[in-house]
């Protein structure tokens, strides 16, 4: 018997850029459940370097707080180096103050989720909701 038709889902990439491997974990496994091809960086020179490497993911999610080159330093390189030009950027982060809100604003962000406020199966509602509101 053959699988039914695949959500669209199935089809996404989706890339995490976060030093929580335990969140790394939790996210990672809460969007293959739901039929994503996942890939997970826990720092932004991993990030960077999986993307020069030709990952071409449908979503990247990137928190703000990271050692060396933080998350908004990550996607301003990322659109610089014209790196994913068809992701869904979005931040996933606890920084939830306008100002930090801002800064993401200025490297043209698609979404901002507050990990603080927000279960796993949240977080998989709102990305789908930024995606299908930018495609």
């Amino acid at each position: 018997m053959t699988d039914p038709t695949p959500t669209p889902a199935t089809k996404r990439k989706i890339l995490f850029v976060d030093d929580d491997k335990f969140l790394l974990d939790i996210y990672a496994l809460k969007f293959i459940k739901s039929g994503y091809e996942v890939r997970a960086c826990d720092s932004t020179e991993l990030g960077l370097k999986t993307l020069r490497d030709g990952y071409e993911p449908d979503v990247i999610l990137a928190d703000i707080v990271m050692p060396g080159m933080d998350g908004l330093e990550f996607i301003a390189m990322v659109r610089e180096e014209k790196l994913a030009s068809k992701a869904v950027i979005i931040m996933l982060t606890n920084q939830g103050s306008s100002e930090d809100v801002v800064k993401a604003q200025k490297v043209k962000v698609d979404g901002y989720i507050v990990k603080a406020t927000t279960i796993p199966s949240e977080v998989l509602a709102e990305v789908e909701s930024i995606y299908n509101r930018r495609v």
